[in-house]
């Protein structure tokens, strides 16, 4: 995300940027993984607030919410990794984007937090994936105090997989984005996809499920796909 002059702040033109460009790399076969980071020092700031004053018609403002929620939903759908190296700061939609990446690295000095509810707002989007992600006792903390957290209480709760110094936090994220590329992209693909279907269904369903990816890929390789 490159707008460091307003911390990387969601207005719609970026939103929109970084949806097709996250979608032109998952339909790249040449991509084997994606790094989102910020440009400057911080991560995402959220949504601009002074574009959404200008949203003063009702089409107006459920067009910017449908392009928040695509954006926060691509990342699920896609069959390509992506790796969130959190630089700096990631405050509501910015931590939503931040925890959205299926492996997350944060720097030491950064910190993460859902300050809505101190605008009189709700962290509406993103609270879907953050109570899919933490306990419902930790969500509410963040979303109804609205305190940013550092990155070692990011990685307690779970929210986060490393905390490295700042120095050699994209180095890291891409080396860790390597050994995701490196992974058959069939395999990494079903991987992602039944990841994301099991996480939000009944034990027998889920192992269902498990089953016939299990009965696909066996065929799959049958067939002569790559391993």
């Amino acid at each position: 995300m490159n707008r460091p002059e307003k911390r990387n702040a969601l207005d719609s033109e970026l939103t929109r940027a970084l949806h097709d460009a996250l979608r032109a790399a998952d339909a790249d076969d040449a991509v084997g993984a994606v790094v989102l980071t910020g440009a400057g020092p911080g991560f995402c700031a959220g949504a601009d607030l002074a574009e959404f004053k200008d949203l003063q018609d009702p089409a107006s403002a459920e067009d910017r919410a449908e392009l928040t929620m695509q954006l926060h939903l691509i990342f699920s759908r896609m069959r390509t990794p992506v790796v969130t190296a959190i630089n700096g700061a990631a405050m509501g939609g910015g931590a939503g984007l931040a925890i959205a990446g299926d492996l997350a690295v944060m720097a030491e000095g950064a910190k993460l937090g859902y300050p809505e509810v101190k605008h009189g707002i709700v962290a509406a989007i993103v609270m879907a994936n953050l109570v899919r992600q933490v306990g419902r006792k930790a969500a509410f903390e963040l979303l109804a105090l609205g305190e940013p957290i550092d990155a070692h209480r990011a990685l307690q709760l779970g929210l986060v997989n490393f905390v490295l110094p700042a120095k050699s936090l994209l180095e890291e994220s891409s080396k860790l984005a390597e050994k995701l590329a490196a992974v058959s992209r069939p395999a990494m693909a079903e991987t992602k996809r039944l990841f994301y279907e099991v996480a939000d269904l009944g034990l027998e369903v889920a192992l269902v499920r498990g089953r016939e990816t299990n009965r696909r890929m066996r065929n799959f390789d049958k067939l002569g796909g790559k391993k």
